[in-house]
């Protein structure tokens, strides 16, 4: 083990010893004079804070914009940070984003601008000649108050393409053996030292993207205790097609699913579309989203509807459960002791199932759903032949709307099945009252949800939707 945190600050080789284990990059970066990152929400939504984390992976170095309010300096290990400080070149010539930035008048007050110039800079490495829409995609996690969207959506598209960023020598920061902080940290290499770490440690707090566990340490001021980070297992990132499954590593972040997933289940790829930004997106994980036990969390009513299988693992021993038997109660899940997800297996869609997934909210972007309802339906001569369901929002955890399922499974596929449907949801659940909705609200919203499904799979009009941004 070591106890030495080494990444690429800029283009130079970088080790740290002395921090505590939950401090945020961004307080990192600003203790230490890089103050262009700026500190705004502290939660991962206003874009203030927005630097690029580069990594090696199969496909070459990846750049992520990410959100530096809520990672924890650990999870920079092996990595490369680029912050709005490293943009400009030793001539001091800027890069082409900060050039467009200016020529544009793209710029009022500037608190928010080094965290659009940040994101912006990653979607010119990655994608030099981006369209309207993709630009604006980059940009739902980037809050502006004065200078208003049009002039920054110019700049980026006054964009060309050009060199990107050097690659740096990773190798040199030999990151190979785990990381080890005051006994307090871990971050295992690989999917049996971090069951063995667990097993050592069955109590510790588990960090994947930290898009939630950040916010414990920023806004609640939780003590973590000992932490087990998994931003190094990367034998838990990969998502392959096999046995008539979507295998997903429980560390595949939502931008790594979206297009596996989209390819045969399009309408979950807008509900991702739709989970957060796209800096929230690129550290957010499948699996973190389903063992934090969120009653709220989008993606597991789509999965839950679909039939998703989890993989668990204890040590060397590994159990298969299906989803919507892994919620127990409010945050609380099957889980034991030293357990953790490593895989979430997701069936291929079968030929005549037709799904369909409804998020409610009240904004497109970046915001946490009233209610969230996902369908798997299969229609045979006008009849239902089979039918699942998942809701958000509904209950204290995510969950199916069984009563609702069986007043349609096995019956023609009509008003009366489904106004039977509609009052059989009413003792499926009974919702609260809360800051995002009213239980009677969401009541009727969910009651109109099935009708949503019934018009769409039964009107010979096509279904409009928005297309995803390649």
């Amino acid at each position: 083990m070591r106890d030495e945190i080494r990444f690429i600050l800029g283009d130079k080789p970088h080790g740290i010893r002395d921090v505590a284990p939950t401090t945020t990059v961004l307080e990192y970066l600003r203790a230490n004079g890089l103050t262009g990152t700026k500190e705004g929400c502290a939660e991962g939504d206003c874009g203030a804070c927005t630097c690029i984390v580069a990594a090696p992976g199969a496909a070459g170095v990846a750049y992520k914009a990410v959100n530096t309010c809520i990672m924890f300096v650990p999870a920079l290990d092996g990595k490369q940070l680029i912050t709005v400080e490293h943009l400009q070149s030793a001539d001091g010539a800027l890069h082409p984003v900060q050039q467009a930035m200016v020529d544009n008048h793209a710029s009022q007050c500037g608190f928010c601008t080094p965290g659009f110039v940040m994101s912006l800079a990653a979607l010119h490495q990655n994608n030099p000649s981006p369209t309207r829409a993709e630009v604006n995609d980059e940009l739902a996690g980037n809050l502006c108050r004065c200078t208003g969207y049009r002039p920054i959506v110019d700049a980026a598209l006054s964009l060309k393409p050009g060199a990107g960023f050097a690659v740096p020598d990773f190798g040199a920061l030999d990151t190979a053996a785990m990381l080890a902080i005051d006994n307090a940290y871990f971050a295992p290499r690989s999917v049996a030292e971090l069951a063995d770490t667990l097993l050592a440690h069955p109590s510790a707090t588990i960090a994947a993207g930290t898009t939630d566990v950040g916010l414990w340490v920023t806004k609640l001021h939780r003590d973590l205790g000992t932490v087990v980070a998994l931003d190094a297992v990367f034998d838990m990132r990969g998502i392959v097609e096999a046995d008539g499954f979507i295998r997903i590593g429980a560390m595949a972040t939502y931008e790594d699913a979206m297009a596996v997933l989209s390819a045969h289940y399009p309408d979950l790829g807008l509900l991702i579309r739709r989970i957060g930004s796209k800096q929230i997106r690129n550290r957010g994980t499948i699996g973190g989203n389903i063992a934090n036990g969120s009653p709220i969390g989008d993606s597991p009513p789509a999965l839950i509807a679909i039939g998703a299988v989890l993989v668990l693992r204890k040590g060397s021993e590994q159990r298969r459960m299906k989803l919507e038997d892994f919620f127990l109660g409010y945050r609380k899940t099957a889980l034991q002791p030293g357990e953790f997800v490593e895989r979430i297996d997701v069936p291929l869609p079968a030929p005549d199932a037709v799904f369909r997934c409804y998020k409610i909210s009240k904004r497109f972007d970046q915001d946490i759903s009233a209610v969230c309802a996902a369908f798997l339906i299969t229609l045979s001569h006008g009849v239902v032949s089979a039918i699942r369901s998942g809701w958000g929002g509904m209950a204290a955890t995510p969950a199916m709307s069984k009563q609702a399922e069986a007043a349609m499974l096995g019956k023609p596929w009509n008003e009366n099945t489904l106004l039977a449907a509609m009052k059989a949801l009413d003792s499926d659940f009974t919702p609260l009252t809360d800051m995002r909705a009213s239980a009677i609200y969401r009541a009727t919203v969910a009651r109109n949800l099935l009708r949503k499904l019934f018009v769409e799979t039964t009107a010979d009009t096509p279904r409009i939707r928005l297309d995803i941004p390649a």
